[in-house]
């Protein structure tokens, strides 16, 4: 099977390399649901290494719900319905994928059914020290915005919306901010190119968690994931 190649020395532990590029085999599409994987033996050769480190690997894999091994039948790619799609590594792993335009477009759906409540929640439950810090960064984004930095607006704004999250009060968005900051950032680098910062829509959100308006946090927030300023939103689904 010579879409995989031969793991080589790196910090990065034996396992863990390997299961990433099956991995990104599978996440790309390129092996197919229900797709058996070479034999133990023939995988070992391919990616050169020991029979130990390969087992690691696949055991790595079976956590995130990838692949299934069973005695005497081999190991097959699971059907996409049961990949652990917010699992930190595998959230890693789709970042190293060539085209991650699907994957980010529908997670601007997910934010599209989470973001608007999270805002409300911010504008009832975030302490003053919490409202305070959204002031400091979105005084940082506007500096950003009118220097035409990206950098620092991607910076910023990440940390705008998981503050925000963690500024719910609901327990379990927290650790769904800490989830999906790494792809967070992904989302917003693609989001911030070609020019448009949508400094006003989140000058709407800050406005209304600051003033404690829960029902114009909501809409505000609604109106920044708005189709026509998230470009990605436009980008052919290829995963169902």
């Amino acid at each position: 099977m010579s879409i995989f190649t031969l793991v080589e020395d790196s910090s990065r532990r034996i396992h863990v390399q390997v299961a990433r590029q099956i991995a990104r085999k599978i996440l790309s599409g390129e092996l197919k649901e229900n797709q058996k994987l070479p034999s133990e033996m023939d995988l070992c050769e391919i990616f050169g290494v020991s029979r130990t480190a390969l087992r690691e690997s696949t055991k790595l894999l079976s956590a995130k719900g990838l692949i299934e091994s069973k005695p005497k039948v081999g190991t097959r790619i699971k059907p996409r319905t049961q990949w652990h799609f917010l699992d930190p590594q595998l959230l890693y792993w789709i970042q190293d994928l060539e085209d991650t335009k699907p994957f980010l477009s529908q997670f601007l759906g997910l934010r599209k059914a989470i973001d608007p409540e999270a805002c409300a929640l911010a504008a009832s439950n975030a302490t003053v020290e919490q409202r305070k810090e959204l002031s400091i960064l979105f005084q940082k984004m506007t500096i950003a915005a009118n220097g035409f930095d990206y950098q620092e607006w991607t910076t910023n704004d990440h940390l705008f919306h998981q503050t925000i999250f963690l500024s719910t009060g609901n327990q379990f968005y927290i650790p769904f901010a800490n989830i999906l900051s790494t792809i967070f950032k992904q989302f917003i680098d693609h989001s911030a190119e070609g020019g448009r910062f949508c400094l006003e829509e989140h000058k709407a959100i800050y406005d209304a968690i600051m003033s404690g308006n829960a029902n114009q946090a909501r809409i505000a927030s609604q109106a920044l994931l708005d189709d026509e300023n998230q470009k990605l939103s436009r980008v052919e689904l290829a995963i169902a």
